[in-house]
């Protein structure tokens, strides 16, 4: 029996501005950020988890998950285990703080860190890396966990426990494949939006001799510069699959016309062309710019946004985020919800710890869920792994599988030393 009998929290920040790393048409100076819960124990084991944030506001989410403290402090990891959908539905719905949401922002933002805490403890104890711990789950296990709550005229529990029958009895021979294959990856970090023309041109050439054979890059300042970029990444990558990136910053009709400009590139989809909020504009959207696709769920901050991403025809692309969602349970459920229709997972990576993170949300959804790898990437961003105890890996543009207890999310002490905010190296 382990009980939790703390929670601390703190503030990790990278300079990231400095470089430009992580830039994009809105977000054009981020510090990458992580808002970080330890679940201090009566046993051996600290449950350690994160969300991520750009800079400023890292500290909103550290209060938020003191204020969450009290509903695990005291709680027994056998409790919480054996009834995780209960356990979740409670701490995002305690009767004053739930107003901060419901289930949205900075609040759940929070929640996204305990959760993430909770399962990281609950895979230490097992002694097992979060995928294996979810993929040992037998089916009924896997729905205990999800909160079907606001989404069963979507997919309900029965739906669900089909699914997941049809595909457990090999799923024994997926997670072999993966551990010979590893798991598809695009990468992200040749084409930030800051970077100038000869580093995109490097960042490229480096890529595809480490074996990488998907690609994205970031748009929306002007169709100038958009129509450039593209050109230089084609030229390097030539026919490789390219996406592009526009991280919001588009009206529904400025995004159908952009994307006219950027037609002869071949684009295999187009990012957050509009507000994540924004149903009906991502299904006009995605009707303007066929055949390019449309990928989103960077910032869609719940199970719903999803479930009516997916109800309206709105997506090709359903891009789960480790963090933005109230963490692994509610990641569960939008795999489940993805799977009912078809539309298949590239989960939102980079930052700070979502590489790592997202690693195990894609073999969770491959081995157990989906069971296909067809159209499926998952991103990667090569920055700031060497601060991670249990960093992602990657082999010829594909993740490998993770292997040490957790949720690999850990951070080396030298990385705390330098990272704290605003004690540490990297801010004195």
């Amino acid at each position: 029996m382990t009980r939790i009998t703390g929670v601390r929290t703190l503030d990790v920040r990278a300079r990231t501005s400095l470089t430009l790393a992580g830039s994009d048409a809105v977000h054009q100076d981020p510090d990458y950020s992580g808002a970080y819960c330890f679940l201090e124990t009566d046993g051996e084991h600290e449950g350690v988890g994160m969300t991520f944030t750009i800079g400023r506001g890292n500290d909103l989410c550290c209060a938020a998950i003191e204020a969450l403290a009290p509903l695990v402090v005291g709680r027994d990891l056998d409790e919480l285990r054996g009834d995780p959908a209960g356990f979740w539905r409670r701490l995002t719905n305690d009767g004053q703080l739930r107003w901060l949401g419901p289930e949205k922002g900075v609040i759940h933002l929070a929640t996204a860190a305990i959760v993430n805490a909770i399962w990281d403890l609950w895979a230490k104890v097992e002694g097992k890396p979060l995928w294996q711990l979810v993929c040992d789950l037998t089916p009924e296990q896997f729905v205990g966990c999800v909160d079907f709550r606001y989404l069963e005229d979507a997919c309900d529990r029965d739906q669900a426990l089909d699914l997941l029958r049809a595909l457990a009895p090999t799923r024994a021979q997926r997670v072999a494949e993966l551990a010979n294959d590893g798991y598809p990856a695009y990468l992200t970090s040749a084409g930030w939006l800051g970077y100038p023309e000869p580093l995109v041109r490097e960042l490229c050439r480096e890529a595809l001799a480490q074996g990488w054979t998907s690609f994205k890059t970031k748009v929306g300042v002007d169709v100038a510069s958009d129509i450039r970029r593209c050109e230089v990444m084609r030229e390097e990558i030539g026919d490789l699959p390219l996406a592009a990136d526009a991280n919001q910053v588009w009206g529904v009709g400025e995004a159908i016309a952009w994307m006219r400009n950027l037609e002869p590139f071949g684009l295999r989809w187009i990012e957050e062309p509009t507000s994540p909020d924004d149903i009906l504009g991502h299904a006009a959207i995605r009707r303007g710019v066929a055949p390019v696709g449309v990928a989103t769920g960077e910032h869609a901050a719940n199970r719903v946004i999803f479930k009516q991403l997916l109800q309206a025809e709105a997506i090709d692309y359903c891009q789960i985020d480790a963090c933005r969602l109230g963490g692994v349970n509610e990641v569960l459920a939008v795999l489940l919800l993805a799977a009912r229709f078809g539309v298949p997972v590239c989960p939102h990576a980079g930052g700070l710890g979502l590489c790592e993170y997202v690693q195990h949300l894609s073999v969770i959804d491959y081995v157990c869920v989906s069971g296909s790898l067809a159209d499926r990437t998952t991103e990667f961003a090569n920055h700031l792994h060497e601060h991670f105890v249990d960093p992602a890996r990657i082999r010829n543009g594909r993740y490998l599988l993770p292997e040490m207890p957790g949720y690999s999310a850990d951070l080396t002490p030298s990385a705390l030393e330098e990272l704290t905010y605003p004690t540490g190296r990297a801010w004195r």
